[in-house]
């Protein structure tokens, strides 16, 4: 992404002069003059000659005209114009860049780390709020605000004006910045605030990114700045380089362009003493009698060979840690591995009594511990007594079905029944039960936890099973998953798709279709080569997508798999899907973007997820379990709103079960009145409990597209298990919980330390300097020193301002009506007066 902020103005004259075009010194008019009086004398030579028996006042009167003819041809040649040009002075520039990599969210509990126990990113917040750092910068130079983590990006409000010299005679310091009124969210980046505006440090700083490059964001911003009056770049990090280029080429290109890049260096210089349980996997649903393996991730940092004690515990779901742990499930002494390793440790647990847990492992972390809030994790888990029912609906048999029904039929927690629309009577499958038609009625539809339709013919099924189908997944929490293929949605293009009676189809579909009167055809394109999947953010971060336990281990599982051959074309995802991967072939690029290959949305208490093709079964050439996780872990995604039903009022969902620090959570939740009609009502308040106990209360607003839904979102700014309550209006006291995991990626807390080397040697290589901490940068008692190192860089230039062509013109058209005038009249005066 690359995006250019304008350089703000001081103050601009504008001057206007004539001049001659082909006039660049005075010895350029000898030879047009001696020309012209050449040719003039010439002139009154022949009309002297000719017109020697008329009177005088006509051969004046002859010469005159010709005279003027040459007169007005000189003035062409010299092409005469007026020439405008704008002075502008270009007020000096002081860029802010600020770190907003997930690292920033870090706690240091150590001398070194001025700020205590607040977070790094706070730390820099409160600095800039209370002192008046910005104000001083702002009598000198236009303060330009950037932020960076994995890519750089301007901030809410990019620019913060120079203060005038008329806001200075009103007062003897600037006037002071005033919160609240920026970042609205309604405004695009790059605009600028005004004198008596200033940023929510707190919120334009929350640590979002999974990793940090320093060196690509110096690099970018250098190159977007060089023809501005850069005073310098301030740098707030803790240097913690993971990815990207070097600093190193930034530094080179900070030196040619003479910009001194000044540091600050945040967090400690110390690594950490300290054991915490940074994840925790449990599976989604255990069975009673059924054991099943919860993992837990110990990372330590100076401590290691240590043996600390783990311990398991058991209670209810729904009661907060303030009634107590629960049940001691197993106790276990573990080994700590080296700085910065992430040691599992694997409990096997036998689950009893049927219904919702909490699961929470605690570490004993020995003395020297310092943060003691990071050394317990919870997780829910379900607990049934019953087989989830699947069915598998296709028009005919592709390998994707085939596969998915042995999977599935070998499950004995699962009951799957098939619908093979091209099957014929007595036919064989591997199967519970062979339907001859889709359900028709409630009963029959009501029994399944999820349908995955294999590019199936929804033109064969009546409008009541449609909507029947679609009442399923809005008002019961259904799962859908769709597979395009090759014949309904690729050759048949022109069939169900534009069929307006399969408009309640296509409404439940992540995906937009094209039109009947699309420029282009949609249909499945298919190549002769394996292209692998490009994972959007999201997709990276979905859990439900994950082949193996970590985000590390899932990333190296996906790089492995070579991809697909095929992808069906579609318009675009719809407004509110999340699109988890994109089809990466250039050649089946459509209207500037790739084709969707994962997809998916909420559709009312339900879930739908689209696969561009039926292909994951090539997962089983890289891995045999491969394909079986991804299809169990999806499954179960998209059911979750059947199977974590806790009340007959409405349920609760989530986009996914484990976060990243910093990801925004997206709440859905689907409620009925007392009468199990959809509830109507202008909000409904969601209780979240963070991590540290804090009590957060969220307002969840109708969704304007279904009765009933309401929705809202927060972001997960601390790492740990954060529940979700939110109390079912008209009811007796009857909640519906939901628990989420957040925790830092592995890139970002492998190494917490501040980088004094890398930050110093930025500085020092550009002709700037290094503050530790932000009290050295900002001096918030007294005159900060910062400010005083950047230079003035103020500077005037002269811009010519391109003249309008239509005024040429029309100096050019009277300059020839006029030379035709004098050429007429004189032809007349000469026919008049009988001259030849």
């Amino acid at each position: 992404m690359t995006f250019v902020l304008p350089p703000l103005l001081a103050e601009s004259v504008t001057r206007t002069t004539f001049e001659w075009a082909r006039i660049q010194s005075n010895s350029d008019w000898i030879r047009p003059i001696l020309v012209l009086i050449v040719i003039l004398l010439f002139v009154r030579y022949m009309y002297r000659r000719d017109a020697e028996e008329l009177r005088p006042w006509w051969k004046w009167l002859l010469t005159a005209l010709r005279t003027a003819v040459f007169l007005g041809l000189l003035i062409l040649y010299l092409q005469p114009s007026w020439r405008s040009e704008r002075e502008e002075v270009r007020n000096s520039r002081a860029l802010l860049l600020f770190d907003t990599s997930l690292s920033m969210g870090l706690s240091d509990a150590d001398p070194s780390a001025v700020g205590g126990t607040r977070n790094r990113s706070q730390n820099v917040a409160d600095a800039l709020e209370k002192s008046d750092f910005i104000e001083r910068l702002r009598k000198t130079h236009d303060v330009a605000v950037f932020q960076f983590d994995d890519a750089l990006k301007p901030a809410s409000v990019a620019n913060l004006k120079k203060v005038s010299p008329e806001d200075e005679k009103s007062a003897e310091t600037p006037p002071p910045l005033q919160r609240g009124g920026v970042d609205d969210g309604n405004e695009p980046p790059g605009r600028d605030a005004g004198p008596d505006t200033a940023p929510d440090w707190k919120k334009l700083l929350a640590p979002s990114g999974t990793e940090t490059r320093l060196g690509q964001a110096l690099m970018q911003l250098i190159q977007q700045e060089r023809g501005t009056p850069v005073s310098g770049i301030i740098v707030f990090s803790d240097g913690g380089q993971n990815a990207g280029i070097s600093p190193e080429s930034a530094v080179e290109l900070a030196r040619e362009a003479k910009i001194p890049i000044f540091t600050v260096g945040l967090g400690s210089d110390k690594q950490p003493t300290n054991v915490a349980v940074s994840d925790l996997v449990v599976p989604a649903r255990a069975y009673p009698g059924d054991r099943y393996t919860m993992t837990g991730y110990l990372q330590a940092q100076g401590m290691p060979g240590k043996t600390v004690v783990v311990r398991v515990f058991s209670r209810p779901a729904g009661n907060g840690a303030e009634v107590g742990e629960g049940e001691l499930l197993e106790s276990r002494e573990v080994t700590l591995g080296g700085d910065g390793e992430v040691l599992p440790v694997k409990f096997e647990l036998l689950p009893e009594a049927a219904g919702r847990r909490t699961l929470r492992l605690r570490v004993q972390a020995p003395e020297g511990d310092r943060n003691p809030a990071d050394n317990a994790r919870e997780a829910d888990i379900e607990i049934i007594d019953r087989k989830s029912r699947v069915l598998l609906f296709a028009d005919g048999p592709m390998r994707e079905y085939q596969f998915l029904r042995n999977q599935l039929y070998r499950d004995r927690y699962t009951s799957v029944d098939v619908l093979l629309q091209s099957g014929r009577e007595g036919m064989s499958q591997d199967a519970d039960a062979i339907l001859d038609d889709f359900p028709v009625i409630r009963r029959e539809m009501y029994e399944y936890d999820c349908v995955v339709a294999f590019d199936p013919n929804w033109k064969a099924l009546s409008i009541q099973q449609i909507e029947l189908l679609e009442k399923w997944v809005a008002d019961q929490g259904g799962g859908l998953i769709v597979v395009a293929g090759p014949v309904h949605v690729g050759q048949n293009i022109r069939g169900w798709v534009h069929d307006s009676a399969m408009s309640t189809v296509r409404n439940l579909y992540p995906v937009e279709f094209y039109d009947r009167l699309a420029t282009v055809d949609g249909g499945v394109f298919a190549g002769k080569e394996a292209w692998p999947l490009d994972f959007t953010r999201e997709g990276q971060e979905a859990d439900f997508l994950w082949l193996a336990d970590t985000a590390t281990a899932n990333r190296m599982a996906w790089n492995d798999f070579p991809g697909v051959y095929s992808c069906c074309l579609v318009r675009s995802p719809k407004p509110g899907a999340t699109v988890y991967a994109w089809f990466s072939d250039p050649r089946a690029v459509q209207g500037g973007d790739q084709p969707v290959y994962f997809a998916g949305q909420f559709y009312g208490s339900g879930s739908v997820f689209y696969l561009g093709s039926g292909e994951m079964w090539r997962l089983r050439a890289v891995d045999d379990t491969y394909f079986d996780k991804f299809y169990t872990k999806l499954i179960r995604h998209v059911s979750q709103g059947r199977l974590l039903r806790g009340s007959s009022r409405g349920v609760l969902l989530v986009g996914q079960d484990r976060y990243l620090l910093g990801n925004t959570v997206e709440v859905r939740v689907q409620l009925t009145d007392l009468r199990l009609e959809p509830l109507e009502a202008p909000n409904v308040k969601l209780q979240v409990f963070a991590p540290d106990g804090a009590t957060q209360t969220i307002t969840l607003r109708p969704d304007p597209t279904r009765v009933g839904a309401f929705l809202g979102q927060f972001p997960a700014l601390l790492e740990g298990t954060y529940r979700l309550e939110l109390p079912v209006p008209e009811s007796d006291n009857e909640r519906l919980s939901r628990r989420i995991q957040v925790k830092a990626p592995d890139l970002e807390r492998e190494n917490p330390r501040r980088n004094d080397v890398l930050l110093s040697a930025i500085a020092k290589n550009t002709g700037g300097r290094y503050y530790i901490g932000m009290e050295s940068a900002v001096a918030m008692h007294g005159v900060p020193p910062l400010t005083m190192q950047l230079k003035d860089r103020t500077s005037t230039v002269v811009l010519p301002i391109t003249p309008d062509p239509r005024e040429k013109e029309a100096w050019l058209r009277w300059i020839m009506i006029a030379l035709c005038g004098f050429l007429c009249f004189e032809w007349l005066v000469r026919r008049l007066l009988r001259l030849a």
